[in-house]
């Protein structure tokens, strides 16, 4: 067992899932790769189906794990843009890995996922 920020994990996998399981935070990660730097609406815009509570706990969680920074731009109104940490863009190998798999696996069942890339604004 691994005990690690007050919690207990059974093995290197479990902590970095620990890290970025749930359904949205590699989604967040793998933008923040793609694009470096993405305001909060612009990952909003990305996620169909997240909610903003979601999406801001998220967040949230990625920052306290220094996975994500934010930058201030403006008080008022409130924008922030987030980027990778180094921590963060670390992890571009698992990224890369998950996006080639599943392109890999789209093709070969022939789905066609580049009519899809304009979410990807």
């Amino acid at each position: 067992m691994i005990k690690l920020n007050d919690k207990i994990y059974t093995c290197p996998v479990d902590v970095t899932l620990g890290f970025i399981g749930g359904k949205w935070k590699l989604l967040i990660l793998f933008q923040l790769h793609y694009f470096a730097k993405r305001s909060y609406a612009e990952i909003r815009d990305n996620l169909p189906g997240v909610s903003e509570k979601m999406l801001s706990q998220q967040l949230k969680e990625l920052e306290r794990d220094k996975l994500v920074e934010k930058n201030i731009l403006s008080a008022k109104p409130y924008r922030v843009e987030y980027f990778l940490t180094a921590e963060g863009k670390s992890l571009s190998p698992l990224y890369e890995f998950a996006s080639e798999w599943g392109i890999a696996y789209l093709k070969k069942h022939d789905i066609d996922y580049i009519q899809d890339q304009h979410l990807y604004k």
